[in-house]
């Protein structure tokens, strides 16, 4: 065989081996997962309530509304086991804001007032807390709102965090509970038949216990119970009434319902227990933003936001 066909051979031999070696390599494409961070918000931004995770420091844009579009503000909210700590800072204000008021709105449109917040040239910090978990922040020159809509007069109001999702706004205003929230004081028995003395709470030790008396009266009357309010320096004041000796009602699973209400006859629903007759101690405890108030007790026949019947129980300073 002459050296020539040797060659055309090999080369022939060669040109398979590398075709089979193609043949036999396997592609591999590696794809590197993309974790993608949606913030859902309904669409006008009107309602931003979220839930906050315990134990994790957010922070929260306020976003000013057309009327004072320069201004900036952020919360910062930490929610635990024991409460919510909301700690806030505006800056940028015109110079004839002097105050606000921060609310918190829950997933039932009720309104929580967590406390008014001072402005000086511009600026202005506030902290305070909350009972609340889920909530959206609004800062308003109203002292006394009792509802929210997209149409409140507000200046802020807070915007969704970066990963979490708006909870839908739901029409219903029912809730139970320890805790206080706003309610329209329509009342006729609160607001011309019964006159709620105010128990100048300013003159109370901040960060110590002050006990009062209960006058007991109607369903209630020979009751017995311990009630305690203690101002905090950087927070709502608290209340605790704790009950002894709890009569039992003519009306079965009567709700009783302690209230506070302002010099300007603002009410907050403190808390609430169902007397079902089959325990005589209970307790029932709450906070308010309010400055000053009165307090008293009423009995409802179902869960309200406002005072319907008699009032079962007075406190006297």
């Amino acid at each position: 065989m002459s050296k020539r066909l040797l060659c055309i051979l090999g080369g022939i031999i060669l040109s398979l081996s590398a075709a089979s070696a193609a043949l036999a390599q396997t592609t591999t494409t590696t794809v590197t997962p993309t974790t993608v961070t949606k913030t859902t918000q309904n669409p006008d931004g009107t309602y931003t309530i979220v839930e906050y995770p315990v134990g994790k420091e957010v922070t929260v844009a306020l976003t000013p509304t057309g009327t004072i579009t320069n201004a900036t503000g952020t919360a910062t909210v930490m929610h635990m086991a024991d409460g919510t700590t909301v700690k806030l800072n505006l800056t940028g204000l015109p110079a004839d804001v002097n105050n606000v008021n921060l609310y918190a709105v829950d997933p039932t449109g009720a309104v929580s007032l967590l406390g008014p917040v001072t402005v000086d040239n511009g600026t202005g910090t506030f902290t305070t807390t909350t009972p609340l978990d889920k909530f959206m922040l609004v800062l308003s020159p109203e002292a006394n709102l009792t509802a929210y809509n997209p149409d409140t007069n507000v200046l802020f109001r807070s915007a969704v965090p970066t990963g979490m999702a708006v909870i839908p706004y739901a029409a219903s205003r029912t809730r139970s509970g320890a805790m206080g929230e706003n309610v329209r004081a329509t009342t006729t028995a609160v607001s011309t038949a019964y006159n709620v003395p105010m128990l100048g709470i300013p003159s109370y030790k901040v960060g110590e216990d002050t006990q009062i008396r209960i006058n007991f009266a109607g369903d209630l009357a020979g009751s017995r119970a311990n009630a305690f309010i203690t101002p905090r320096k950087d927070g709502p004041t608290q209340i605790k009434v704790r009950f002894h000796e709890l009569k039992k009602s003519n009306t079965p699973d009567t709700r009783i319902v302690v209230w506070a209400v302002g010099p300007d006859n603002s009410m907050v629903k403190i808390g609430q227990v169902i007397n079902t007759g089959r325990r005589n101690e209970t307790e029932i405890k709450g906070e308010t933003a309010l400055r000053d108030f009165g307090l008293f007790i009423t009995a409802e026949p179902a869960d309200v936001n406002a005072p319907t019947t008699t009032v079962i129980g007075t406190f006297i300073k």
